[in-house]
């Protein structure tokens, strides 16, 4: 087990504790690698009834992948009988999704704090995803010259209109109402209740109802509402601005729009790599009607591509190593990424596919 997992069995309940609380609980390979054996060991254990993942330090339930691990590692000479990192690692996070998406038992994910990227990857394929008042969740990754995996693909279509698509290309952060809202989340419980919630699922009679019909007895019966969405409020000017399928359209749309909203989404717009604005939406458009597993071997296609652009270590560099915040990105405009330039991201892989 990773020194960042903590492993244990509390009665009938499998219970997770991420503790890279330095990091926010980002998830390195290590931690891939120590979850995912655990999880099939407690599928097979009968007295298991159900899965609960949390994170420590107060902050952050999980603030993403450690993609700075994988940009350091780009170029460096690689073990013999090793995959280079860049591959290992998204091969093994999109594996563990998997896992938790077709999970056995229930999967209850705690999600308090900080969720972005890998952390929404951890929660939102289980049954079951707590959210709390202290949550502020996103999807950044057009930031950092990457695009929302993980599974985004296949949930950001799935939310309200065109809500999925806008958190995509901006990385705006929703609240606890919004997760609620979009379908993130499935129940709301206040933080100080955490504790008296996971103890109640211990306590539990997993007997007389199927398993995933007890978990939500219980945590239903801590649930209170989280109150409006903001994000519902947009929700009629989002649909009208980002409904096009491509980049250059939807500038336009909020040029249209012409509120302090649409001006500062396109401000946002304006600072993110134009590469992965184009790739995200042609993902988002191609993934909205594909199954969950095929969603998660194209975006290993998208991983090994994008990562091998200039794009993907300008904006590591920028916000994570040097954290300038300046990224200059190549092509620096959306009228230079052509076509051909985002379909080649999604070029089949041959023997170095993504298979469950």
């Amino acid at each position: 087990m990773s020194q960042d997992v903590q492993a244990e069995t509390r009665g009938p309940i499998g219970l997770v504790t991420l503790t890279r609380t330095k990091a926010l609980n980002a998830l390195d390979l290590g931690m891939i690698r120590a979850l995912h054996p655990q999880l099939d060991a407690w599928a097979k254990e009968p007295q298991v009834k159900a899965v609960v993942i949390r994170g420590a330090g107060g902050k952050a339930f999980c603030a993403g992948g450690d993609v700075r691990a994988v940009a350091l590692s780009l170029g460096k000479p690689v073990p013999e009988g090793e995959e280079p990192l860049s591959a290992a690692y998204f091969r093994e996070e999109y594996a563990l999704n998997h896992r938790i998406h077709h999970y056995e038992k229930p999967f209850i994910a705690l999600v308090d704090g900080i969720s972005m990227g890998g952390g929404l990857g951890l929660s939102i394929h289980g049954s079951h995803r707590v959210v709390t008042e202290r949550l502020v969740f996103s999807m950044p990754e057009t930031a950092i010259g990457l695009f929302p995996d993980v599974g985004g693909g296949w949930f950001l279509p799935r939310f309200p209109g065109e809500v999925g698509t806008y958190l995509a290309l901006t990385g705006a952060r929703g609240t606890a109402a919004d997760a609620m809202w979009v379908g993130y989340g499935t129940q709301y419980v206040e933080h100080t209740k955490l504790d008296a919630l996971l103890e109640a699922l211990e306590k539990a009679d997993w007997g007389v109802e199927t398993p995933r019909e007890a978990a939500t007895r219980v945590l239903s019966s801590f649930a209170t509402n989280a109150g409006p969405a903001p994000l519902e409020r947009l929700q009629e000017a989002i649909d009208r601005c980002f409904r096009g399928d491509r980049v250059e359209g939807i500038l336009e749309a909020l040029a249209t729009e012409g509120t302090e909203w649409a001006e500062t989404t396109r401000a946002t717009l304006g600072r993110m790599s134009p590469s992965s604005l184009k790739v995200t939406l042609r993902q988002l458009r191609r993934c909205r009607s594909l199954p969950y597993t095929e969603v998660a071997a194209l975006e290993y296609r998208l991983s090994q591509h994008v990562t091998a652009l200039p794009d993907f270590w300008e904006g590591i560099r920028a916000v994570l190593v040097d954290k300038d915040q300046r990224p200059r990105w190549n092509p620096a405009t959306l009228a230079e990424v052509s076509d051909d330039a985002v379909e080649a991201c999604f070029a089949p892989l041959g023997d170095a596919e993504w298979r469950p």
